[in-house]
């Protein structure tokens, strides 16, 4: 079996973890980075590098020397709440980027691709309302994505992530912020707390990309499936840190009310998205945070 892959976004928390995940299970890996991005945590002997400089021919000959069975499409630009003067960096990195890639492994003959959504692509739980700038990429990114399926016969799954954390996040994402605040006895101005999280274990996001890998290869009907990759518990944002400091035994000093809701602040979560078959987050809320001790 050709066991030679592409990971973009493998700088990055899910990327990275994703990235040593298969280099575990001993899996030719490429990844694709910026010119100037940072790999030195992510050295393995399987481990190959092409740095991506907005070159489209370049990209065309590296997937067409390399010929991977899959691409896993991490690598994105964040942003919660977006400035005028971000919006050329996430159409070029959420879209152009994308398209590039679509169009080189269409090139190359390459046609499996595990891409990755975002439950923010749904707010008030619609089947499309997005939370922001950065969720309407994601979702122009998949309209794309449907022209190479339709006319260059892709085989696509799309991994919708929720809200993600674990011990090597290194992201100033909740978890870690709240263990930061908690071992310098700082304040943390938080909203009111009464927004919805869905909290997934790094290593249970790692199981559901290599589960859609699995079935990308063995299902030949597909054509674009998406899947939600949530925990089955959700909880209030008070809850969760009243869950950690009970865990970790840990106080945070947590000033309510300390900063506004952002604009469209998440109150209800999306569940209507299908389950990924033969998947499930086996790491609780409960049992992640005891990691953290």
């Amino acid at each position: 079996m050709n066991k030679k892959i592409v990971i973009t976004g493998a700088t990055g928390f899910v990327g990275s973890n994703l990235t040593t995940y298969f280099l575990e299970k001993n899996y030719e890996v490429y990844i694709i980075v910026r010119p100037h991005s940072d790999v030195t945590k992510l050295h393995h002997k399987h481990l190959h590098i092409f740095r991506y400089e907005s070159d489209l021919n370049a990209l065309v000959d590296f997937f067409k020397e390399i010929q991977p069975v899959c691409t896993f499409h991490l690598a994105s630009n964040f942003i919660a709440e977006h400035q005028s003067s971000q919006i050329d960096g996430l159409v070029a990195s959420n879209i152009t980027f994308g398209l590039h890639l679509l169009e080189a492994m269409k090139e190359a003959g390459v046609k499996k691709l595990i891409n990755t959504g975002t439950s923010w692509q749904h707010f008030n739980n619609e089947d499309y309302n997005p939370v922001c700038l950065y969720a309407a990429t994601k979702q122009a990114f998949e309209s794309l994505i449907d022209y190479y399926v339709k006319a260059e016969d892709f085989k696509v799954i799309t991994l919708k992530l929720f809200d993600t954390y674990g011990e090597t996040d290194t992201r100033p994402k909740l978890i870690n912020l709240l263990n930061k605040f908690a071992d310098e006895q700082t304040e943390l101005n938080m909203s009111p707390g009464e927004q919805m999280l869905n909290l997934v274990h790094i290593s249970d996001v790692c199981s559901a990309f290599e589960i859609a890998f699995q079935h990308l290869l063995n299902e030949q009907s597909i054509t674009h499936q998406y899947y939600a990759v949530a925990s089955t518990e959700s909880y209030q944002l008070k809850e969760v840190i009243a869950l950690f400091e009970k865990v970790t035994n840990k106080k945070v000093r947590v000033v309510w009310g300390g900063k506004p809701y952002r604009k469209r602040e998440v109150m209800k979560l999306w569940d209507k998205g299908s389950t990924l078959p033969n998947w499930e987050a086996k790491i609780s809320l409960y049992e992640g945070l005891k990691k953290y001790r």
